[in-house]
Order: C-alpha cells, then structure tokens, then sequence
C-alpha cells in the first residue's frame, strides 16, 4: 500500500522513481546554493572594482585643494581645449560620470560657473536621492542610492571652500551581467538535473533489478514452483549479493522442510496403512475362533487347536505393539541416560543365544582379545541390546540355518565399528533401499509364517541414529548381507 504524496507532488510508488526524486531533489538544492553562493560573490566583486574606481576618481579631489578660483580655472582650460579638437570631450566628460556639485545648501550647482558644463536631469536626479550629501562625505564610505528604477554607486567628497562634489555610477551594468549569470546557471542547472534524472534512472533500474528477480521468484514461489531460485546479479552491490544468497539459503530450507514434511506426511500415512492391516489379520483370526467357541461349532479335538491359534495370534499382536511402542519412543526423542556400554559382552550375549537356537550354523568372531584395553560406546545398554538381537534375529530368520555368520567388533577412528556378515540369499538393489523402512518385508509371504512385521530393521536405524551413528548395508542377490554400525566411543574417564 503506498503512502500518499505530499503537496503537489505525488509520491512515486517505485523505488526507483523515489530514488531519482531524491537524488535530483539534492543536487537541486545544492545548484540552488552554489549559485546564490556565485552571485553573490560576483556582484560583491563587482561592487568592489566599482568602489575602487569611485575612491580613485575622488583621491585627486581631497589631495587638492581645488577651491572656486580652481575650479573657474579647469572651466577655462576646458574651454580653451573645446576650441581645439579635444575639448569638447573633456566638456562631455563631467556629464557623462555623473560629476555633480552640491553647494552647502546642497543644491545641485555646475562644476563652472560660466554656464559651460550644464546640469544633466539624471543629475539632478542623482542629487535628489543622497539624502544627506553632510553625512555621506563625512564619512567617506561608497553608497548605493536608488533614483526612481536606477541604482546608483555614490561617493562624496568635501571640498574647502564647504562644497560637495558627488561621483556617482549607474548600477545597470552590475545588474545586466548578475542575470545573464542567473540565466547560464539557470539554463546548466536544468541540463544537469535532466541528465542527473536519466542517469540515476537508469542506475537505479541496473541496481534494481536482482529485486525484480526475487519478486518474480517469490511469486513463482507462491505459484508452487518450489525449485525457483534467485539469479545472482552480475552487477549487483554486496547488500544485494547477500540478500540474494540469505534468501536462496532460505527458500532450500523451505523447499527441504516441505519435502520432508510430505515424505514424513507420506509415511505416516503408509504407517498407520501398515499398522492397521497387520493388527486387522491377526484380530480376524482371533475373533474368528472365539465365535467357532462361542457357538460351539468346533469339535473338542479342534479346541485345543483353536485356541493355540489365539495364543499365537495375540503373542504376534503383543510384539507388533511393543515395537510400534518402541519407535514411538525412539520418535519422540526422550533424554536418555548414556553410560559406557560394552558392546564385545552384547555381542557375545546375543551370539549365545543364536547357537542355541541354531547349533548347527557355522558363527566366526573377530572380537578384541580380552587382554586388550577395549573402549566402550556411549548408549543405553537395553537399546543396543535390542540393535543387536534384531540384526541377528534377521539372520536367524531370513538365511538358511548352515550358511556361515561372520560378528566383528573393531575400533576404527574414533568409533566402534559393528560387523555383522551373512551368508544368505541377499537382497535385490531395489529392496536395499527401502530395508529401513517401516513394515517392509522382502518376503512378505514367510515373514507373515515366521511373525515378522517388518519394524526390526526400522527399530536398528532409529536406535543407531538416537546414538549419533550410522548404519549402512553392503549387499548383492546371492552374496549376503552385510550390515556396519558405527557408534561413537565413550568419553574416557577424567583422573580424579
């Protein structure tokens, strides 16, 4: 929303039309003083040489005594010359300088009593505006003076014998080179400010122009074209260039978030699909044999049956649960208590267990000798448990019970590194992928036989990741599967 302007003047609505307005605002001002600044500079020197040439024109006045008897002899050189061919110049001279006599009564007198150089109008004129002829003279200071629409520059001079001999000069001359000034600074003012308008117009659509570039982003932006970026301007200032890059850092952060929120969207979705039919199959079968025993439509040697069937079937529901629980938790982030873990006991605890439900697979343990000084993770000892008898309770399930197991347990920069390589069919590139999902299953057919919901693998990613490590596959169809744990060591413990 723009502001109205103020005055006459509206106010531009883009940045660029304020930029000029402001710009050519400045330099007018600044036009405006340096030419009073000129102008008056040049009429004061103006007026200087006009004062000086007064004070010389009077010098001879005061040095001379030029009284009656002096001046009635210069009228008679000035008429014996205007008999030559000079002379009449010199007669023309007293009236063309405004060389007037006040008598003491201040009456404009002629400089030669004989009548040869006559009183002028002008210079009675002049005569009339020096209001006080005494004054002037006493204090012997040039005078501006104004006679109807003529400015005068006056100076006055007392003679001995009580007379006042005024010089004065016309101010025209002073005036007429003062206005033809104003109009050349005037007429390079205006040049200045045109061409200052364009260029600054010009500048500030070049120096703009990255933010028409962003708003035409933002409104792709809004538009759903979430892969828009700002274009880094060649010419731009550095304000721009980090407006540019902040706001590009910004939007890949947006587009990262909403693409997470989707796929997080996505698979909550999938999730709640996923949970909902594994718990739907096992409550039909339960409630499938509990309405056979209900209306007793089953025979006394198939109770028994039956309700092993129900035993099962809320056992598989139990665990299912428990592991939905056990990912709620993991999601939500709780703080744990971490302590030193010895991830070698765990190790060897969960590999016990697997012998004794399969003796005859083949297991080889690369473990530090118990000699060694092996350190511990920093975790939660029943979660890493957890990590382990699912990775191995993978193996147990999916790989043939004779197909060699390999468990190593290794520190490799700063980390402990968790080995653990099967024998089995492997898995497709495809099902790598999504083995960290949530309810995937490879085969889903013998997973639903053996109990399996497909949160085991899901459960391991989310408990490493609690930990700040990393875990990763290495596998092939038809050479195994490979899974790497990596979990940082625990600090060592600081002498008392």
């Amino acid at each position: 929303m723009s502001r109205p302007g103020c005055g006459f003047w509206p106010a531009p609505k883009s940045l660029r039309g304020r930029f000029t307005i402001a710009n050519v605002t400045f330099l007018a001002v600044g036009l405006v003083l340096a030419a009073a600044a000129s102008i008056a500079a040049t009429y004061m020197v103006l007026i200087g040489q006009i004062d000086d040439s007064l004070r010389s024109s009077q010098d001879p006045l005061r040095q001379v005594s030029l009284a009656a008897d002096g001046r009635r002899q210069l009228c008679t050189l000035a008429g014996l010359l205007e008999n030559g061919k000079g002379g009449s110049a010199i007669s023309r001279a007293f009236q063309q300088d405004l060389f007037i006599v006040l008598d003491r009564k201040g009456t404009a007198a002629a400089f030669c009593q004989d009548g040869k150089t006559e009183i002028t109008p002008e210079q009675r004129r002049l005569a009339g505006a020096v209001p006080d002829p005494v004054k002037l003279a006493r204090g012997g200071q040039p005078k501006t003076v104004r006679s109807g629409s003529t400015e005068y520059r006056v100076l006055a001079t007392r003679l001995s014998d009580g007379t006042i001999v005024v010089k004065g000069m016309r101010l025209s001359g002073v005036k007429h080179a003062i206005g033809k000034l104003l109009v050349w600074e005037a007429g390079a003012g205006v040049v200045l400010l045109a061409l200052l308008a364009a260029g600054s117009m010009t500048a500030a659509r070049r120096r703009l122009s990255p933010l028409e570039d962003m708003v035409e982003t933002a409104s792709a932006i809004a538009q759903g074209d979430l892969s828009r970026r700002v274009r880094t301007a060649r010419n731009g200032s550095l304000e721009v260039t980090e407006l540019s890059a902040a706001l590009n850092a910004m939007l890949q952060q947006i587009e990262t978030a909403l693409t997470e929120s989707e796929r997080a969207g996505a698979q909550m979705r999938q999730f709640l699909a996923d949970a909902s039919h594994e718990l739907r199959t096992p409550l039909a079968s339960v409630r499938g044999y509990l309405q056979l025993y209900e209306k007793g439509m089953l025979e006394p040697d198939e109770r028994d049956r039956a309700l092993s069937r129900v035993s099962a079937e809320a056992l598989r529901m139990s665990r299912l649960v428990d592991e939905l629980l056990a990912l709620a938790r993991l999601d939500d982030r709780p703080a744990a208590c971490f302590q030193p873990v010895d991830l070698c006991c765990l190790v060897r605890d969960a590999a016990g267990d697997l012998a004794v439900q399969q003796p005859e697979r083949p297991i080889t343990f690369l473990l530090p000798e118990p000699e060694d000084e092996v350190p511990c993770v920093f975790g939660d000892e029943a979660e890493l448990r957890q990590v382990v008898g699912n990775l191995l309770g993978n193996v147990r399930v999916h790989t043939p019970a004779a197909s060699p197991l390999t468990v190593e347990v290794a520190v490799e920069a700063e980390e402990m590194l968790l080995r653990i390589a099967d024998s089995g069919p492997g898995l497709a590139a495809r099902d790598a992928e999504r083995v960290f999902d949530r309810f995937f299953r490879a085969d889903p057919e013998r997973a639903r036989d053996t109990g399996g919901a497909g949160l085991g693998m899901s459960i391991v990613k989310a408990v490493v990741q609690a930990h700040n490590g990393t875990v990763t596959l290495d596998t092939a169809p038809g050479k195994g599967l490979t899974v790497r744990v990596r979990l940082p060591l625990a600090p060592a413990p600081v002498p008392v």
